[in-house]
């Protein structure tokens, strides 16, 4: 479902607000951690006839312009989400890659500080947990 909030997010960051936008700004709400595939599947679920190029052009536009985040696991494929701005960090089952969000353990972000900061203003970490989720464990 459209929300309003998608609409506004949309035009605050100075985009036109389009059917493809709205579309795929959609899909990666109702499904977190979605590759790309999926997320071009329920597009064209909402919108016949939209080609593979248009949701990658707005999976570009809605990431680089901060509406959506893409995180890539090592060896994975890219994913999206629309949880934003709380530096959150990732969970991983290394068996069949199911992603999960894990809140930050300390504080407001970065979350974590780095033993020497080479004189860089850290404003953003980004972590990875690795394992095995448990319906993974319990199937082994």
């Amino acid at each position: 479902m459209v929300t309003t909030e998608h609409i506004a997010a949309i035009r605050a960051a100075g985009l036109r607000v389009t059917k493809p936008r709205l579309a795929v700004l959609e899909a990666v709400d109702q499904h977190p951690h979605a590759d790309t595939e999926s997320i071009l599947s329920d597009v064209r679920s909402a919108l016949d006839g939209v080609s593979r190029q248009a949701v990658y052009d707005v999976l570009r536009a809605l990431t680089e312009s901060g509406i959506i985040r893409r995180i890539q696991p090592t060896g994975q494929v890219s994913l999206y989400e629309t949880r934003i701005g709380d530096n959150h960090h990732h969970l991983v089952c290394r068996t069949c890659g199911t992603v999960v969000d894990v809140d930050c353990t300390v504080g407001a972000a970065p979350c974590l500080g780095a033993s020497d900061d080479h004189g860089f203003l850290i404003d953003e970490a980004e972590v990875v947990f690795w394992g095995t989720c448990a319906d993974c464990t319990t199937a082994r």
